[in-house]
């Protein structure tokens, strides 16, 4: 005798792991955020296939863009549930890209990939990209969230911006007159920024693949020369995190923790800048390469830079850092961005106008003549 097989219940796209009622609930959740972005120049809301933009009156206008990351800084965010600044460090390293060419951002587009985020998460990403939107005045015009199961792990996700922006063609920033002499002023970064988290991650053995309880314990560590990373966290243009609470302080008051510090957001610059760029010949947005690669990204064929290492400080917690993984100097430079999150090239006579309109810019060094391979060169 034949025994029939059990009826199965018909899957649906919820049953693998994505949930198209929860994804049509949190686009509609999100209009309102994108929307306090928009100017009359946004032609769409959220929703339509594509966005509109309306570029304004420019006598030779370029467009300008750019997209990146936030990299594996994400792993300290999912180990801490902590996703209110990451949004933030999208906006303002995108946007510190274009400006080095001295671009104004016009609009801005995120993608956010994950398995296992949910929606107040999400949201609390969007809340970030459009507050450092709104800093700028940068429409969030678009994106996509993506719901990835079996391509990311439970926890993971990916974070990506694109920005777009405009320059008038006469006033595009390309280092082509920077000469020998010149000086070098750099902008004090608010930490980490978003690199270096690789080796951050191996150094403290957090976001490595191990047991959660005991990474988040000692992302949760205070450390006593970390006390003073608190008010970094209210560097320009950044959404005030919770660095300055009792959240992010041990209980005896023996510093900030660990993982505050690290998830202090990127600082953004445009504000800060944008007035002065007409005396500025080059800007390095100090990224993934630290000084050692990104300096010589604005320099003519020819030219190098000389680097007073007195001349600025760093925040505590690249000392933190080089001590605990016993990391060499040399590496630090050429992993970190040390204190500076832009270095500007000017003209001596054009210093004191730019310190003048962007007051915490320092004199950091001056452009040479480049000798052998090595095109920075750091006293």
């Amino acid at each position: 005798m034949t025994v029939p097989k059990a009826k199965r219940r018909a899957l649906t796209y919820a049953d693998a792991g994505v949930d198209l009622d929860a994804r049509r609930r949190f686009v509609e959740s999100i209009r309102e955020i994108a929307r306090s972005t928009h100017g009359p120049e946004v032609l769409s809301g959220v929703g339509p296939f594509a966005g509109l933009f309306q570029l304004g009156d420019y006598r030779a206008p370029v467009l300008v863009s750019s997209t990146d990351s936030v990299g594996t800084k994400v792993k300290i965010a999912s180990l801490l549930g902590r996703f209110d600044t990451i949004g933030v460090d999208l906006v303002h390293q995108n946007v510190n890209d274009i400006l080095a060419l001295g671009a104004e951002p016009l609009f801005f587009l995120d993608y956010i990939a994950s398995a296992t985020l949910d929606a107040e998460e999400k949201m609390a990403l969007v809340r970030g990209v459009a507050s450092a939107c709104r800093d700028v005045g940068c429409a969030l015009i678009g994106g996509e969230t993506a719901d990835m199961p079996g391509v990311y792990a439970p926890g993971d996700l990916d974070l990506v911006g694109f920005v777009v922006g405009v320059v008038e063609r006469d006033a595009i920033i390309d280092g082509s007159t920077i000469g020998a002499g010149d000086a070098l002023l750099g902008l004090p970064s608010s930490g980490l920024h978003t690199n270096g988290f690789a080796l951050v991650r191996q150094v403290f053995s957090v976001g490595v693949g191990g047991d959660a309880a005991e990474e988040r314990a000692r992302l949760e560590r205070s450390y006593p020369e970390l006390t003073s990373q608190a008010d970094l966290s209210q560097a320009e243009g950044a959404t005030p995190s919770r660095s300055s609470s009792a959240k992010g302080r041990s209980a005896s008051g023996g510093g900030q923790a660990l993982g505050e510090t690290l998830l202090t957001p990127h600082r953004g610059y445009y504000n800060a800048l944008k007035l002065a760029l007409a005396d500025v010949k080059g800007i390095a947005h100090i990224t993934g390469g630290g000084l050692i690669d990104n300096v010589p990204r604005m320099l003519p064929d020819g030219l190098g830079a000389r680097l007073d290492r007195a001349a600025w400080p760093a925040p505590p917690i690249f000392d933190l850092i080089q001590r605990e993984g016993g990391i060499d100097e040399a590496e630090m430079f050429r992993t970190f961005n040390m204190g500076l999150g832009l270095v500007l090239a000017v003209d001596p006579s054009d210093v004191d106008a730019v310190r003048s309109a962007v007051p915490d810019a320092l004199v950091v060094g001056e452009v040479v003549r480049q000798e052998g391979a090595e095109r920075v060169a750091i006293d």
